[in-house]
């Protein structure tokens, strides 16, 4: 890892392929100490890129798994939990509130719509695997816990999350719910995943289906 002590203002990745390659390295290094095949899940849109280069040095499947954040209208910047495509729901203290139902409705379709765009998916499966779970950074943790979630039903032989970046008060959660936690940095204070991407543009469908299906090709 970085130090934590790195200021919010600090730029650690120059865009999301530095961002890949760097963690592919940390993921290579971690794998070769472990006996097991590797599979990795991607979280459209920006964890596509990161977890192609991960699956390119692993030699390994590249899937995705689709998680939403289940927001508010009026507020769609505080999540209040988050829904896997198969329907894995995670509630935050902010739930308990009239309109939930809804809320969770409009997310878990969100999810299914955008899982249902990758049609060209390898036929694979995490059991008896170890599931490395990716995403371009972690800030709560509501998506990638989700997905941490329903990827368990898979029955896999470890699940290890991966992100090049993530606050320091994350890890101990991350760490309650999967096997390993690889993150390149953990600057204090966190305040978006894309303060420490000097170009972290949004990622448009074509462009992950594109690098999900490349991964097919190789």
């Amino acid at each position: 890892m970085f130090s934590s002590q790195l200021s919010s203002d600090t730029v650690l990745f120059d865009d999301r392929k530095d961002a890949g390659e760097r963690l592919a390295h940390l993921v290579l290094e971690q794998a070769q100490s472990v006996d097991g095949s590797f599979i990795v899940y991607a979280l459209p849109r920006g964890g596509v890129e990161i977890g192609a280069a991960i699956a390119q040095v692993l030699h390994c499947p590249l899937d995705i798994l689709v998680a939403k954040k289940i927001t508010r209208p009026e507020n769609p910047e505080l999540a209040i939990g988050a829904v896997t495509a198969d329907g894995q729901v995670l509630r935050s203290v902010h739930s308990r509130i009239p309109g939930w139902e809804d809320a969770l409705n409009r997310a878990l379709a969100k999810a299914k719509g955008q899982f249902e765009q990758f049609r060209d998916r390898p036929n694979v499966t995490a059991t008896g695997k170890i599931a490395l779970l990716v995403d371009d950074g972690i800030a709560t943790g509501m998506t990638i816990s989700v997905a941490a979630k329903s990827l368990r039903k898979q029955e896999p032989k470890e699940i290890w999350i991966c992100a090049p970046v993530a606050p320091q008060v994350m890890i101990r959660q991350l760490e309650g719910i999967c096997d390993r936690v690889l993150v390149l940095a953990t600057p204090e204070p966190f305040l978006s995943v894309s303060r420490f991407y000097r170009s972290f543009p949004q990622v448009e469908m074509e462009s992950a289906i594109a690098d999900l299906k490349r991964t097919l090709q190789s």
